[in-house]
Formats: structure tokens, C-alpha cells, sequence
């Protein structure tokens, strides 16, 4: 557990700004957000690479810092496996060695040094290249011999610090899945640090997402791509449009909102968490591009804008458009090419999100 951490740095900057977290037992949590957000400092207060300034962070029953004690136990006493972005392997030594050489420092016994060794390294697939030197290995067998080597030393706690953003496109998206893979075979908890949002969404069982030092939304990726918190979740994370308004009739269901700009009253379903809608308070509306019917009909759709073409480009898998509406551009895909210029957006009420105020700060 995370709680209450801070973290500042020279000039003042919050680096980590009072940050909570819970984080079950087994549980894969990915720490998600933009270069700066506080995201890899968090990951090192945990570790112990990094003092906080503040805060309390707890594994089971063990405090590893309490900022308020001054318990701040060093890396080594924490009892976690650490995979950094460079996977750090000693160049000068064989897999094996690699493997061995924590072990060796905590006076672990050779036959048992051997038999975790060997355990660990048929978990990664690499059981046959423990002679090996590092630069005899790909990228992709590189990282896995980092993994192995953290999961040897039997952590408590499995730390990723973007361990896949050294793999080129097609062998990361593979390791997604091995990696997945891999943590619920062993069942440890893991705590990974990313910016690609599809990594995120595609091997974690919670996205906690940062941004300038502060946590904005902690939650299943389902529940972060479909009701994004805050309009800069909703920004981050996939193709997002925006519509601004005020709302002019709210129940626990449903909420109306008259745009800003055409004066049309549009419906949404979705609430972001937290959410209280309030008559006559502005609001932003947010919609996925994919959620958005293209060539809609006024008879067939409960909220319907006019749409121009603005441009488009074809991704394989459907045609992605930019629109011209009263309400400004709208993003929106389409699996067929649109017939002509003009056609008609249908934006059902359960793809529009009410999104909460951001908080301060943001």
C-alpha cells in the first residue's frame, strides 16, 4: 500500500504529489501517464532508489517507509525484484552468473543457487542459454533474462520500469502477452511503469494514471477507457472528442446537456466516477471516436449532429475521419468509406461521459 506519498525535488517541483494506492496481493497495477508525471519516481520510492518526502509504504504487514518515523528501509532489505527500462545485465557475465550474483551476496547455498537458477530461467523459456553472454542474446531474450534474474532472488514484489520500450513494435506487442502470461503463472504482485496506454490497457488488472505528480484515476482498464475520470484521461488514453455545454436536466440515469455552440440538447447515460451533476453547471461531454455512428438518422439516433468531411486516412482495419460540426471537429472511424462529403453523427447517450471537474492543479 501507497499512502499519502510525496516526493519533491530541487526548485520545489512535486514530483509525486500525495499519492495513495491499495494494491492487492497478485494483482498486476500499471502506473500510466506522459514523461514527467511521476510515474518511474513513484516506482523508485517503492523500491527504495528514491526518499520521499512524505508518506507511507507498506508490503503486507511490513513497513518499508514511514516518512513520519523516519523508517526508510534500503533497497536491499525490501525484498523486491526490480527490472529496469536498460534490464541492466552485467555485460561481462554469463546468463547464469547474472543470475547468480544476488544470490551469491545473500549467502544462498550453490545447489540451491543452481536449482532457482534453473526454475527461474525454464519460466522464461531460456533454459538452454544460462552460458550465454548478454550480447550473444536478442532484445526480446535480454528482458527475459532481466526477469529472471529478479524472480530468482523470490521477491515479494515485482517492480517494471518500461521493460518493453527497448523491443521494436512486433516483438513488444508478443511480449505483452508473455509478460501477462508470465505474472499470473507466478501469481506475484507486480507494479509496472508505462506511457503506452495500449500496454497499459491490454496486461494490467488496474491502470492507475498520473499526470503532473498527481493520481487522477485508479481503476480497471475497462473502467478507464469507458469512463475516463477527468477530460485529461480521457485525452491520454485512446481517440477522444470533446463537447462543451451546460446541463439542463439531470436524474441518477441520465443528464441533458444544450451545446455550447448550436444550442442542440444532447443526452449521455455514462458518468465518470464521482460525478454529480448539477443543473445549470457547465459540462464537458467526451466520446470515443470508434463509439460514434457514422451516417447516422434522426429517426434511428437518439442524439444526431450534421457532419462535413474534413479529411480521412484508411488504417487497414477502417477509415479514421476528422468531421466538421457545429460543435467543432469530431474524431470518428468508420469500417466503410464514407459516401460523398455531407452525413450525419449519431452519438448514443451511453458513449457520451459526463467528465468530472479536474482536480486542483490540473
Amino acid at each position: 500500500m501507497v499512502h499519502d506519498l510525496v516526493k519533491e525535488f530541487a526548485g520545489g517541483v512535486l514530483a509525486v504529489n500525495h499519492v495513495s494506492l491499495t494494491i492487492q496481493e497478485g494483482q498486476f497495477t500499471t502506473l500510466l501517464g506522459p514523461s514527467g508525471c511521476g510515474k518511474t519516481t513513484t516506482l523508485n520510492c517503492i523500491a527504495g532508489l528514491e526518499q520521499p518526502d512524505g508518506g507511507r509504504i507498506t508490503v503486507g504487514g511490513a513497513v518499508l517507509t514511514d516518512v513520519a518515523k523516519g523508517v526508510i528501509l534500503p533497497p536491499e532489505r525490501r525484498n523486491l525484484g526490480m527490472v529496469f527500462q536498460s534490464y541492466a545485465l552485467w555485460p561481462h557475465m554469463t546468463v547464469f552468473d547474472n543470475l547468480a550474483f544476488g544470490l551469491k551476496l545473500h549467502r544462498v547455498p550453490g545447489a540451491e543457487i543452481r536449482t532457482r537458477i534453473g526454475e527461474a530461467l525454464d519460466l522464461v523459456g531460456l533454459a538452454n542459454l544460462e552460458k550465454r553472454y548478454p550480447f550473444q542474446l536478442s532484445g526480446g531474450q535480454q528482458q527475459r533474462v532481466a526477469l529472471a534474474r529478479a524472480v530468482v532472488a523470490q521477491p515479494r514484489v515485482l517492480l517494471l520500469d518500461e521493460p518493453l520500450s527497448n523491443l521494436d513494435a512486433k516483438v513488444r506487442e508478443q511480449a505483452r502477452f508473455w509478460l501477462r502470461e508470465f505474472q499470473q503463472r507466478l501469481g506475484i504482485t507486480t507494479v509496472y511503469v508505462t506511457h503506452d496506454q495500449g500496454e497499459a490497457l491490454a496486461i494490467s488488472d488496474m491502470v492507475a494514471v498520473m499526470s503532473q505528480g498527481h493520481l487522477l484515476q485508479f481503476a480497471p482498464p475497462k473502467d478507464v477507457y469507458e469512463r475516463p475520470a477527468t477530460r485529461f484521461v480521457a485525452d491520454f488514453i485512446g481517440q477522444t472528442s470533446f463537447l462543451e455545454g451546460t446541463i439542463e436536466r439531470a436524474s441518477a440515469d441520465t443528464v441533458d446537456v444544450r451545446l455550447a455552440r448550436s444550442g442542440r440538447v444532447l443526452t449521455a447515460s455514462a458518468f465518470a466516477a464521482s460525478t454529480k451533476p448539477v443543473v445549470g453547471k457547465a459540462a464537458t461531454l467526451a466520446v470515443r471516436s470508434e463509439k460514434i455512428r457514422v451516417g447516422a438518422t434522426a429517426e434511428s439516433e437518439a442524439n444526431v449532429l450534421p457532419a462535413r468531411i474534413k479529411s480521412f486516412v484508411y488504417v487497414g482495419s477502417a477509415y479514421e475521419y476528422i468531421f466538421e460540426t457545429s460543435e467543432g471537429d469530431l474524431r470518428a472511424s468508420s469500417p466503410v468509406q464514407v459516401d460523398g462529403v455531407e452525413t450525419r453523427l449519431g452519438l448514443p447517450p451511453e458513449a457520451l461521459v459526463l467528465l468530472a471537474d479536474e482536480p486542483a492543479g490540473r
